[in-house]
């Protein structure tokens, strides 16, 4: 994947977060733990697994993902990130990518986000709406590269195997 489509897509959310205020505030940083089986964790982007290596606070084990045969990799945090570095996955939730029949790029809420988010009730209409669509370009920019296009629909797929709740957009 293209470096710099990653990176600028990263920086668009480097300061922007689903509320003008910290979230995590709300939950406690629920989405920054692991549950109580020690599981979770965050899907890395095509090239992030790189940008992270040496981050002491996050370790890179397997996806359960892999895209065409690539395993790209799955932080897990210890809770504190140096939230500069944090994944791009961690910067877009609670929202996901979803291609509509027609094509286009569009992102809603999360499935996998109901287990832990207390924003999910109020849907994307209650995201501040500058995070929304920092998140939408962000992806657009993934997007515009082959290899980050098969990253996204395969994300798409696996977030499809989720239970649909009726509070999705």
């Amino acid at each position: 994947m293209d470096t710099e489509l990653l990176i600028r897509a990263r920086e668009l959310l480097e300061n922007l977060t689903p509320l003008k205020t910290n979230c995590g505030l709300l939950c406690g940083g629920a989405c920054c733990e692991a549950d109580e089986d020690g599981q979770g964790g965050v899907l890395l982007f095509p090239g992030e697994a790189e940008l992270l290596k040496g981050e002491s606070w996050t370790e890179i084990l397997p996806s359960p993902m892999p895209v065409n045969g690539i395993d790209y990799g799955m932080s897990v945090c210890s809770g504190r990130c140096d939230r500069s570095m944090r994944p791009l996955g961690c910067r877009i939730f609670p929202l996901t990518p979803v291609f509509t029949k027609d094509g286009r790029l569009k992102v809603r809420t999360d499935r996998r986000a109901w287990a832990m988010c207390p924003l999910m009730p109020a849907g994307i209409r209650g995201l501040y709406p500058d995070f929304v669509s920092a998140v939408q370009e962000a992806l657009t920019f993934i997007a515009a590269d082959p290899e980050g296009e098969a990253f996204l629909r395969a994300w798409q797929d696996l977030e499809g195997s989720y239970a649909e709740s009726p509070f999705l957009l």
